[in-house]
């Protein structure tokens, strides 16, 4: 079900943005909490082994009898053996147990975004729209991966070698104890610290750079064509080079907290080594004790040393949350009612509108004001307007992509529904068709097509090729149906392009057809065939045609005429561009 409001988990985002990341997550805790065990037992078996082995050697210096040290001879195998099966558990539970707790998570960022399309998109660039779909949903990954598995290996370390010191030597595991909580805690609390700002604005660095490269790939013959090509590239070589200067000042932090890292590590082995002896000399303290006390104490800082890079990737997750909230709490344009209406289509439908007017600003002068429009069932209307004067955006009015905030929409058969009581996925359902920004897809011709109804048949898919008069020209093609596309048709010819997207339109087979601006970009003589043959394809069915041509249209039933956002003529059916408009108090009621 399409989501119309922000995604749940994600309400006050901006406030604690990776607590909120985390909660989207935590319904996979069920795979998670054995990554993370698997991850910590295979620290603990590392900083066991080492310390077992150092026991181990320590008290067969001393030629015991073979019997005293059977127990650390099993338990060094077990622990080695252990410590690589562990490992591998943790690679295999970890990325498998992620991978589909950001996946999940990227189902659910698609969802929040789709009540956005078209009208509230257009708020974030291309480039930076899919930095945030795709890097920052990766953040979740990295949260769990990078950040939260390594922080609970280091604690588990962290607290079994401390209770360890302290039942050996009480004071040697309060140094210990000490040293590791500086080391994981403060030194990468002051990373993340450091590292904050530098997040922030690589995040914004990065999305510039992605709207930039986008700019630079898709205006590429333009930029070529003004001589602009050199200033664009100029942006984008700073733009990189600012990433580059912020990656190299967070590497300088994380350089230097590591460090702090290896000079504590040596701290406690020193100290920790210098109680034993101590204690050692004192008769308080075993010789194999001294040894374990001194290797465990170098050892448990290894599974430390990776908090700092934790930290620092923290920072990111951090920007990354922000982003997606900025994103995911964006209001979208039209939002559903807490009860809606039942929109079905049993019956042919039809659609009213009156006294219509629309804003896409507050502050925006109308871009609608008092329109009146009827659709009657089985009737084509087609409606005429130069650029600018609301023809797209009665169409949006009409597919809920817009609010509108004066007059009404009715759609339906005998029973009519007020659009603003029905949800936009049910509007949608039955109007529909082709839109000003339609898009054919980088795949084959049969998957373009079958993107309005995933169940057509052969017949189905041959029959909408042929009423759009496309037919022949796929099964000429050597692969046919399979026919690979370029990104948005860029291997085949603006016609060709134009009636794919009807074949599309009339394969979906919406009780209410719209077709916003079929002919654009095409030249005169194709844009009068294009009409004709969708004027001849829509016969019988409820259609309304969005164009600025005034020719080609003498199969239409209604023609009507808009400006400003204002009805300024209309006629019946037949008429050309050269004859006299009808005023609008003249108009055919049945408008």
């Amino acid at each position: 079900m399409i989501r119309t409001a922000p995604v749940e988990g994600f309400r006050g985002l901006v406030r604690r943005p990776t607590v909120r990341l985390l909660r989207c997550l935590l319904p996979y805790w069920r795979r998670l909490v054995p990554a993370a065990l698997a991850a910590a037992g295979s620290e603990l078996a590392a900083a066991g082994l080492m310390a077992t082995a150092a026991w181990l050697i320590s008290r067969a210096a001393q030629q015991p009898p073979l019997a005293s040290v059977s127990v650390a001879i099993v338990a060094v195998r077990a622990l080695a053996l252990g410590r690589g099966a562990l490992r591998y558990a943790d690679r295999l539970l970890g990325h498998d147990a992620v991978l589909r707790a950001v996946a999940g998570f990227r189902t659910r960022v698609y969802e929040a975004l789709v009540p956005l399309a078209p009208a509230g998109t257009p708020a974030f660039r291309s480039g930076d729209l899919l930095t945030r779909l795709v890097d920052d949903v990766d953040a979740a990954q990295d949260l769990l991966l990078r950040v939260l598995i390594p922080v609970t290996a280091a604690c588990a370390v962290a607290a079994a070698a401390t209770g360890t010191a302290t039942v050996l030597l009480p004071q040697a595991g309060v140094v210990l104890g000490l040293l590791l909580c500086v080391a994981g805690l403060v030194v990468p609390g002051s990373a993340l610290l450091l590292s904050r700002r530098e997040g922030r604005a690589e995040k914004a660095a990065r999305a510039e750079l992605a709207a930039l490269t986008v700019d630079l790939t898709l205006g590429a013959a333009d930029l070529a064509a003004y001589a602009a090509g050199g200033r664009a590239r100029a942006r984008a070589r700073l733009a990189s080079a600012r990433i580059a200067a912020l990656e190299r000042r967070k590497a300088l932090a994380t350089s230097l907290a590591s460090g702090v890292v290896l000079l504590l590590q040596g701290g406690a082995t020193v100290g920790v080594t210098w109680l034993a002896l101590r204690a050692h000399a004192a008769g308080a303290l075993p010789a194999v004790h001294l040894t374990v006390l001194a290797v465990l104490a170098l050892i448990s800082f290894e599974a430390l040393t990776p908090l700092p890079a934790a930290a620092r990737r923290l920072t990111e997750v951090r920007a990354s949350a922000r982003r997606l909230a900025d994103l995911l709490d964006a209001p979208p344009p039209v939002s559903d009612p807490a009860v809606a209406a039942p929109l079905t289509a049993d019956e042919p439908l039809g659609a009213e509108i009156s006294e219509l007017r629309v804003r896409h600003r507050p502050d925006a002068p109308p871009a609608l004001d008092g329109v009146s429009l009827r659709l009657p069932p089985g009737r084509r209307v087609v409606l005429r307007g130069a650029s600018g004067s609301g023809k797209s955006t009665l169409i949006a009015a009409l597919m809920r992509f817009v609010p509108y905030e004066a007059g009404s929409i009715r759609v339906g058969g005998r029973e009519m529904r007020e659009l603003r009581d029905c949800t936009g996925s049910d509007v949608r359902r039955v109007i529909t068709g082709m839109t000003q920004d339609a898009h054919l897809f980088h795949t084959t011709i049969r998957a373009n097509l079958l993107l309005a109804r995933p169940g057509a048949t052969e017949a189905e898919l041959r029959e909408a090729a042929g009423r759009a008069r496309i037919l022949e020209w796929i099964e000429s093609l050597p692969d046919g149906w399979e026919t690979l596309l370029g990104g948005d048709g860029a291997t085949v010819s603006g016609g060709q392009r134009q009636r794919l997207l009807l074949a599309r339109a009339l394969l979906a087979d919406p009780p209410v057809l719209v077709l916003d601006e079929p002919t654009e970009g095409l030249d005169p003589d194709t844009a009068a065939a294009v009409l004709a043959d969708i004027l001849d394809a829509t016969r019988g069915r409820t259609t309304l045609l969005v164009t600025h041509e005034r020719s080609g249209l003498a199969a239409a039933d209604r023609v009507v005429t808009l400006g400003r956002g204002r009805i300024r003529s209309a006629a019946r059916g037949g008429i050309d561009g050269t004859q006299a408009a009808v005023p609008p108090q003249h108009v055919d009621p049945a408008l």
